[in-house]
């Protein structure tokens, strides 16, 4: 377990360190630690909300048919073709 050596300080109104106060303690945890655990959560949600791309299922679908079957690649042949003819360009 990493040291703690950090401080995060906030305001907040009575009424809602209150609530933060009965929630840690129905939690049976510390207030610090409730609010820590409470944050980290939170922001693991917005990261990976930030960094997810969600696409229909029918797209993720035609992606994988589209990657089993590729298109043809003319360019790409003529150049196999002509390392083939070339052994230097094979090295």
């Amino acid at each position: 377990m990493a040291v703690k050596t950090d401080r995060l300080e906030a305001r907040l109104s009575p009424e809602d360190r209150a609530r933060i106060e009965r929630a840690a303690a129905a939690s049976g945890m510390s207030v610090s630690t409730f609010v820590v655990g409470a944050a980290v959560f939170r922001a693991d949600e917005v990261i990976a909300a930030a960094t997810t791309t969600l696409v229909p299922a029918d797209y993720f679908d035609d992606l994988l048919a589209a990657l089993d079957e590729p298109d043809a690649a003319p360019g790409l042949t003529k150049a196999a073709k002509r390392a083939r003819r070339n052994p230097r360009l094979t090295r």
